[in-house]
């Protein structure tokens, strides 16, 4: 055999014994329409997290576009050929990682922080055996402050935030939406948190079975609270760490994206009675 053969063969052996072994994190990031510039912050922050840790980076585009953008033994690059939708994106890695992490982190390919601050959400996590998601102050870049958690909104408050001139006139609506009445420097349980940044523990979410798929787009993350509730469990906001999530608020910019919105919203409302 040529040497360079062996060490084809090595380099293998060594990749496959990478892909089976337990880690203390995993996490998923779902692709479509990405800036790489932007994606490679995001893949390094997680990439910068003191442990054991696998990245699944799950391309929804057609012409498999990150197939080799990235090249680390701590990721895991899965292509879909066709856009499949933000939570059966999510979802295919349910089945690899329920004996393999202990953690699970849903993460957005715009969001950039400190590897280190996952460690005190682990802390956080492992003291309360009914607390099973956890989420930490959301910033914008600039770092105003990004209202990430919030009240089940009603359909009306929904129409407020995705019609501009509505804003204004129905402020409060939109405030009562993001706790206006608490004191958002502490921690507690809220009804739901955004969908950018969301610390499981993986077991818990494998028994979620994730995202509900009839969503492609938008309010998978308020259904999965609503799950999270539905089992008597707890998510909490910590806002102890932070994050930073350049924020796109496309539905409110664009007709593809409020369509999806839209779509999403009202097989919500159904789904639950509301």
């Amino acid at each position: 055999m040529s040497k360079q053969y062996l060490i084809f063969l090595r380099e293998k052996k060594k990749h496959i014994s990478n892909l089976n072994k337990n880690i203390e994190i995993s996490a998923s990031i779902v692709l479509y329409n990405e800036n790489l510039d932007e994606l490679k912050l995001t893949v390094n922050s997680f990439l910068s997290v003191p442990v054991s840790k696998r990245l699944y980076l799950i391309d929804n585009t057609q012409s498999a576009r990150f197939k080799n953008a990235f090249d680390s033994p701590d990721i895991e690059y899965i292509s879909n050929k066709v856009n499949v939708g933000f939570g059966k994106g999510h979802n295919q890695i349910l089945e690899i990682i329920k004996r393999k992490s202990n953690f699970h982190l849903v993460l957005n390919p715009d969001v950039v922080f400190e590897g280190k601050i996952v460690l005190k959400l682990f802390e956080e996590l492992r003291k309360d055996d009914d607390l099973i998601m956890i989420a930490p102050k959301i910033l914008f870049p600039d770092n105003r402050h990004q209202f990430s958690c919030r009240r089940y909104p009603s359909f009306f408050e929904l129409l407020v935030r995705r019609i501009i001139f509505l804003r204004k006139i129905f402020r409060s609506v939109i405030e009562k939406g993001e706790y206006s009445d608490k004191n958002l420097s502490e921690s507690f349980y809220p009804e739901y948190l955004t969908g950018c940044f969301q610390l499981y523990k993986t077991s818990m979410f494998v028994e979620l079975k994730g995202f509900d798929e009839r969503y492609f787009l938008y309010m998978e993350d308020v259904d999965i609270c609503k799950k999270i509730d539905a089992l008597n469990y707890r998510k909490m906001y910590y806002p102890y760490e932070e994050v930073r999530h350049n924020l796109k608020q496309e539905s409110s910019k664009k007709i593809r994206p409020l369509f999806h919105h839209i779509i999403s919203a009202i097989k919500y409302f159904i789904k639950w009675n509301i």
